[in-house]
This record gives C-alpha cells, sequence and structure tokens, in this order.
C-alpha cells in the first residue's frame, strides 16, 4: 500500500471503496499478509465485508487488520472508450432485449421464458421506488408467476455500482452465481485485417445459425430465444459455413453446421458482440477473430466506434482472445438467486 501503514478507515466508511491490508498468518520468515481492494459493504460485531471489483464477497476479522485507507470510488482507466457503468447497462440490455418488462421505480423486471440470465433477471439502475423487503416480494412474486427463478443481476467493480445492494441479498439469502465481466475496445482495430469471404452476414438467423448456438436449447423456448436474439436496435448474424455447406446458407435446412457463428447488435456509437463460437473441430483457425472483424465492419459502416461484450469470468479461452484483440475489463457483474423458501411464496 506504499508509505507508513494506518488504519485510517472506520465503520462510517461503509459504502465507501477500500484499500485494507490484513495479516493471515505466520510462519519461519515472518508474519504474511493479504491486501484486499473494493467496497466496504459492512463491519459488524468485529467483522468487515468487503466486495471486490468482480462481485466476490470477502470477510475480514477487524483485529487482523494493520493497514486501511478510502480511494477512489472508480480507478482512472487508461485504455477502452471512455463510458459510465449505466450507460454500458443500459446499452446492453437494448442489445439483448427481453420479450417482456415490467417497471418497479428504476429497477427492470426481465422475462423472457427462461432463454438467459441477461433476459431473466432484474436490472437495477437506481430506487425501487419502495421499501427493500416489498420490493423483493413483488420481485420473487413476479417471477413466480412465470414460473421462473428471481434473478438480480447486479453490477460491481464501477463508480454508482450495485456492491452495497449485493451485500443486501447475501445477507437476505441470495446466493451468488454466473460471474461475468463487461468489457469494452476500440471498433476499428477489429475490422483492420483483410475482409473474409467465408464469413456470411445476415440480418435474421436462420434454423441452422439458431442450432449452431449451443445455449439456445439450454432453457426457454426456441420462439424467446428468437425474439431475444433478433431484438434490438440494428442486429447482424455472422455464419461461417461448415465443411460441405452447398452454398445456400442453410436455406434448406439441410447444410453441414456452421464453423462459426456470431452475433453483433448496433446501437448509437456501441457495437455489441455476443453468441460467437465456433464447432470443437474448427477451432485454432482464426475463425472466431474473423466473425468478429466482419461484424464490426458492418457495425463501423453504421457508424459505430466502440465495442462492447460480456464474458464468463471462469472462461479463461475467450478472455484471451478477447485480449489479444484490445479488450480490456470495464466492470463486473453476477446474479443473485432468491432462497427456495422465498421463491415458493
Amino acid at each position: 500500500m506504499g508509505g507508513r501503514l494506518e488504519l485510517r478507515i472506520s465503520a462510517d466508511d461503509v459504502g465507501k471503496r477500500v484499500s485494507v491490508r490484513s495479516l493471515t498468518g505466520s510462519g519461519g520468515t515472518g508474519p504474511t499478509f493479504t491486501d484486499t481492494v473494493g467496497v466496504l459493504t459492512s463491519w459488524t460485531d468485529g467483522v468487515l465485508s468487503i466486495t471486490r471489483r468482480g462481485g466476490q464477497s470477502v470477510r475480514l476479522e477487524e483485529s487482523a487488520l494493520v493497514a486501511g485507507k478510502v480511494v477512489p470510488a472508480a480507478p482512472a482507466r487508461r485504455r477502452g472508450p471512455a463510458a459510465t457503468t449505466r450507460e454500458l447497462r443500459e446499452v446492453a440490455a437494448r442489445g439483448w432485449p427481453a420479450v417482456e418488462t415490467a417497471r418497479l421505480g428504476e429497477w427492470t423486471l426481465r422475462a423472457s421464458g427462461g432463454f438467459t440470465g441477461r433476459a431473466n433477471s432484474v436490472l437495477p439502475l437506481g430506487d425501487p421506488g419502495v421499501a427493500p423487503d416489498t420490493a423483493l416480494e413483488r420481485v420473487v412474486h413476479w417471477y413466480g408467476e412465470r414460473g421462473l427463478p428471481a434473478l438480480v443481476q447486479v453490477a460491481t467493480g464501477g463508480a454508482d455500482t450495485d456492491e452495497m445492494l449485493a451485500a443486501e441479498l447475501e445477507r437476505r439469502g441470495w446466493t451468488a452465481e454466473r460471474f461475468t465481466v463487461l468489457r469494452t475496445a476500440a471498433l476499428a482495430p477489429l475490422a483492420d485485417r483483410e475482409p473474409d469471404p467465408r464469413v456470411r452476414l445476415s440480418r435474421r438467423p436462420d434454423e441452422v445459425w439458431l442450432d449452431a448456438y449451443r445455449r439456445g436449447s439450454s432453457a426457454g423456448s426456441s420462439e424467446d430465444a428468437l425474439k431475444v436474439l433478433a431484438g434490438g436496435p440494428s442486429v447482424w448474424f455472422a455464419t461461417v459455413p461448415g465443411d460441405g455447406d452447398g452454398g445456400d446458407g442453410g436455406a434448406d435446412g439441410g447444410s453441414a453446421a456452421p464453423a462459426a457463428i456470431g452475433r453483433c447488435v448496433v446501437d448509437g456509437r456501441w457495437a455489441g458482440f455476443a453468441a460467437v463460437e465456433v464447432s470443437p473441430e474448427r477451432r485454432r483457425e482464426g475463425l472466431a477473430t474473423a466473425v468478429m472483424a466482419e461484424l464490426a465492419r458492418a457495425a463501423l459502416a453504421e457508424g459505430a466506434s466502440a465495442a462492447y461484450l460480456q464474458v464468463e469470468s471462469g472462461n479463461t479461452d475467450a478472455l484471451a482472445l478477447y485480449d489479444r484483440l484490445g479488450f480490456v475489463d470495464h466492470h463486473g457483474y453476477h446474479y443473485r438467486r432468491a432462497p427456495r423458501d422465498r421463491a415458493r411464496t
């Protein structure tokens, strides 16, 4: 942490971003320490809870603290397009639109028959307009009526994100799942390569494309999936035909499975990438990069200049690819699921 070690935080700093050093043990070489940076979400009965940038919660004994200080709410970003967390959350929601929505104050309840967490969770962008207990009861009831689990998508790691909401949900027994990072990049470099004639673009996904999107059959009806995938301000679909494709792009429904697919939605200056899939036997051929390049070219032609995508934190292959393409982390998010006893009420 640099400089003289001092403990300069207290329970009055709950809700602020802090950096702390704590004692973790001792051995033959002396004491060992660990540093934790995140939002201080509680300080009760001698125990601190800090939510890290990625959304994971860390509990520390007050007696183990050796230093601590308040740090800026959001560190300066050296790379990536400038954007607030709220702007990107709103853009991402428009780019992956739910089939059905309802408002609860500044919260948006989204449902799409269970097709993906993004289209079947609460997007909290402020005050729900009612007491917390009432808000959560209404959320559980609304999703229960549709036969869906109650999920809240909480953002972390940026200015004005949901660390305090995440901590409150955790205290109420809402479990955390599917940790994800939203990443951004300049759009033009993605398209800075020769056009690839293998990649075909279309405005609607055909059955071959939908079959290749593995998550499309994991939950929800195909009708709901199509509404979500084809929704958004200006959507493009990319396909690299598989071996044996007769050149009709799947129009007869009998073509080989695509070697690769992808989706891009253009919304003002933003181009959002999703559903980039490569068949296992065709990996390491640069197909994912080719798909993104052609989609980026289409987005640039519509006036977009910045790119974003969302990838689960444990998907190391995808993270490595996006690192090479210039994407950097903007903020994280994960889902909080209602406890089963609440889900049944």
